[in-house]
């Protein structure tokens, strides 16, 4: 990535010798959902700065909290990690750690840093305070050591409820900064854990097991959003009073990443999912990684797009048309076109031999000669893109309406001379002539025509669905996010029949539409269902 402030730390470590010139990063996701799109920003920092450096970057799963914690999230975030192109050094879990943590806790209640308190959760919320009062100390705040040490045992040992006690810090209930407000160690949990079992029923809180992951693994820089910035006093804290090691991590927090138009909230995300709003995590619509996957973003874009945003300090929405830039720009290059009518409109060729189906020559990708020609069938009767005809058409429309004259790609010029309309007044099919002599490549260099559309030959074309998305999310009238009811729409066609070779997850420029993916769920031998990517304009500037 680009020279950031981070990087900056890192050199200037590197420069004294902090670290004996080692850098080594982590990405600590919580498997308790699919990864998003704003994860992708912490994954490109953390990998990318470690390979910059010639260090190393474990994935390690925060899996402290079993209750929400499944195989499935698991799954998912390593597929998202390698599909985004990197490798982590040591996959680890932070229930690994449980042993030590429990030992570091205890070292806290021996050094009188640390207490067993009996309050249930809404008298903790009374006795913290506020922004502007100090907090009440607990009533159990000065028990004894041997006292501590003793419940302490006891709450491991399992002969408490859920919620009867906790292990709290003793820091100081009047700090301005409300996380030094004596907070939770641990908690008493009944749960049986993906990796443990039941061998525990005591689980550490974030706050205190982050910390000690980061300095258990060596870790030299822990990478965090801005949220955490209140945080690194807790963080600090802890190592320190532990006082096991002699070099710990330093926590630096940068920016998360906020787009227009989008949610990034596991619960809401999770929520759409079980409520049924959306075909899945991996609905084309969503933000999360597998959910641009399966839209057919690609990788090489959303590293491109993390560089772009940089690294920055201040929150700041970045507008989601500057992804959608990167991912046309990674595209263009990349992949062929086809010839996809939307909304389908039969002409009829009237001049042209009934029984002659011909072969006209079209470029693959007229942005990389490289990608060559291919071949597509043309005949009496033909499809248009619904579009590309008007029967009153405003000034300055230079497609197809009556008595005006249009190329068809890659073959002939076309007149229409007659709109035939079923009974309902519904267009029926539309007849047109051609002008023999002026087939593309054959060095007619004759009269002009300002307006070229694509076509389909009729007897051959494969019928195909594509689904148009639009954002998930909109605003209402009180500028809030809501449920977008038109983000998706299905629109029937008819391509050229080269497509029947295509497969899941090939990629596509339909002429004059934009980028699309065959879906790799719905696509079959006998059906091809087409997402669309992102339309050939950009928006971002």
């Amino acid at each position: 990535m680009p020279e950031n402030f981070i990087h900056q730390i890192i050199e200037k470590d590197n420069e004294t010798g902090k670290y004996g010139g080692k850098v080594t990063t982590r990405f600590p996701p919580e498997p308790n959902g699919y990864l998003h799109i704003g994860h992708a920003k912490s994954i490109v920092l953390n990998f990318s700065t470690a390979i910059k450096y010639g260090g190393k970057c474990n994935l390690r799963y925060d899996d402290t909290n079993p209750e929400k914690e499944d195989e499935e999230y698991i799954r998912s975030i390593e597929e998202d990690v390698k599909w985004l192109g990197y490798r982590w050094d040591k996959r680890l879990w932070a229930s690994d750690y449980f042993e030590t943590m429990y030992e570091g806790a205890v070292e806290l209640v021996r050094k009188g840093k640390a207490f067993v308190c009996q309050l249930t959760s809404e008298e903790m919320k009374q006795y913290r305070g506020s922004l502007t009062e100090p907090g009440k100390e607990s009533p159990y705040r000065n028990r004894s050591v041997e006292e501590n040490l003793k419940l302490f045992e006891e709450m491991r040992a399992g002969k408490y409820e859920d919620g009867e006690m906790t292990l709290r810090a003793k820091i100081d209930m009047a700090s301005p900064n409300i996380n030094f407000r004596d907070p939770v160690i641990y908690r008493i949990a009944h749960l049986t854990h993906h990796n443990t079992g039941d061998k525990w029923c005591i689980y550490p809180m974030y706050d205190y097991a982050h910390p000690l992951e980061d300095a258990i693994e060596g870790i030299t820089h822990s990478l965090c959003t801005l949220e955490f910035e209140d945080h690194r006093p807790l963080y600090n804290w802890f190592i320190d009073e532990i006082g096991w090691w002699k070099t710990p991590p330093q926590q630096i927090e940068f920016a998360r990443l906020n787009l227009t138009n989008t949610i990034m909230s596991k619960r809401y995300l999770k929520a759409l999912v079980d409520e049924h709003q959306v075909e899945g995590w991996d609905d084309p619509r969503m933000p999360t990684i597998a959910g641009v996957r399966r839209r057919g973003y690609t990788p090489e874009a959303i590293r491109d797009f993390c560089e772009r945003i940089g690294v920055a300090k201040a929150n700041s929405t970045v507008d989601a048309s500057l992804l959608e830039h990167c991912v046309r720009e990674d595209l263009k290059a990349k992949v062929e076109s086809r010839n996809v009518v939307f909304d389908p409109l039969k002409v009829v060729i009237t001049n042209y031999p009934e029984d002659l189906i011909e072969d006209v020559e079209i470029e693959n990708n007229k942005e990389v000669p490289e990608m060559g020609t291919r071949t597509v069938p043309f005949g009496r009767e033909l499809y248009i893109d619904g579009e590309d005809f008007k029967e009153n058409p405003e000034k300055k429309y230079f497609r197809l309406f009556l008595g005006n004259e249009v190329r068809l790609k890659g073959a002939y010029f076309i007149t229409l001379n007659e709109i035939v309309k079923n009974e309902d007044g519904s267009i029926k099919e539309l007849l047109c002539t051609y002008d023999k002599g002026t087939k593309s490549g054959s060095g007619f260099e004759g009269r002009k025509v300002k307006g070229t559309i694509h076509f389909v030959e009729k007897s051959t074309a494969v019928p195909v669905i594509i689904r148009e998305y639009g954002y998930l999310m909109a605003e209402d009238e009180k500028g809030e996010k809501t449920l977008n009811p038109d983000s998706v729409k299905i629109v029937k066609g008819f391509s050229e029949p080269s497509i029947k070779d295509g497969k899941p997850k090939e990629r596509f420029q339909l002429f004059r539409h934009g980028y699309y993916i065959l879906d790799e769920k719905l696509t079959t031998e006998d059906e091809k269902v087409f997402n669309k990517i992102v339309g050939l304009k950009s928006s971002w500037k």
